[in-house]
């Protein structure tokens, strides 16, 4: 990762470490790696977790299964005053905890508060199944703790920047939906359709319906579809674009990162270039002035 800002200059490869060691090798009076046993009671969650929901059937299962094979991936944690804070692994901890453990298998990294949520963040997106919601959460947080732009954050996490683009716009629902994201009733693909909604009594009444009638994606898209229409008036009938034009148009969207439509058909030519929020506009202007 090429990103070397307020304090995260080592970058992510030095954070993380190989965790796939047999749980024999871990001894109560041997270290390896910093990988120790450690009490749990001696161990406290990460204030800054991205993760606000915990399956608790998920947890219950695992905890069984700790009890049957122990904990075979050990969780990462930093020191806090005389104890530890979690930094990746509070499932594990949690079952752990209810599987009646006294010790976990854990290994201690040495990291500063900001490289603290930076890990947590990550390591949540790439090894655990956020919701939409913590999901869109953990990015926003990323791009403002520690001034990311989305481009920078999706190389970080394995993510196209109109994926990062898409995630944070959920951010804009109104609560309510987003409760619906976050407990399964909606999935992304209902909300980025309900986005393009301005209406937000629209927004919360079309939403309710998609849980009540079982909506499909597309049916609901078709539905969004029909209530702008309905807002705006009948469209004006415009010609079909030729290919060459639809050609630029891909180009283009390759370059900017976001959507561009080009319109040849009155007096004026004109390009548009779709923005979701500052960042991104400040982007695309600093990309035009370098040209």
């Amino acid at each position: 990762m090429a990103v070397k800002k307020n304090g995260l200059g080592r970058g992510l490869d030095s954070l993380l470490i190989n965790t796939d060691v047999s749980i024999d090798d871990i001894k109560e009076d041997h270290n390896i790696d910093n990988l120790k046993r450690i009490a749990i009671d001696k161990i406290k969650r990460n204030k800054k977790q991205p993760r606000k929901v915990f399956d608790e059937e998920k947890i219950e299962e695992l905890a069984v299964s700790i009890q049957e094979h122990g904990v075979i991936q050990p969780i990462i944690v930093r020191k806090s005053g005389k104890d530890y804070e979690i930094v990746a692994g509070e499932r594990r901890w949690r079952a752990a905890r209810q599987a009646g453990l006294t010790e976990i298998p854990a290994v201690v990294k040495e990291l500063t508060e900001e490289q603290n949520v930076f890990f947590a963040i990550i390591e949540n997106m790439q090894r655990e199944n956020l919701n939409p919601i913590e999901e869109a959460e953990g990015i926003d947080n990323m791009v403002k703790s520690f001034n990311l732009s989305q481009e920078e954050v999706g190389k970080s996490i394995g993510k196209s920047r109109p994926y990062i683009a898409n995630s944070l716009r959920l951010l804009k629902l109104p609560e309510e939906i987003r409760d619906m994201i976050s407990d399964g009733s909606l999935s992304a693909g209902h909300s980025r359709a309900l986005i393009t909604i301005d209406d937000i009594d629209k927004q919360i009444a079309i939403a309710k319906k998609i849980v009540r009638e079982g909506l499909s994606v597309r049916e609901v898209e078709s539905l969004c579809k029909g209530e702008k229409t309905r807002r705006r008036g009948k469209p004006a009938k415009r010609s079909p674009k030729s290919n060459d034009v639809i050609s630029v148009e891909r180009e283009l969207k390759e370059i900017f990162g976001t959507k561009v439509l080009i319109d040849n058909t009155g007096k004026h030519q004109t390009i548009q270039i779709e923005c979701y929020n500052i960042e991104e506009l400040n982007r695309i202007i600093e990309m035009l002035k370098s040209l």
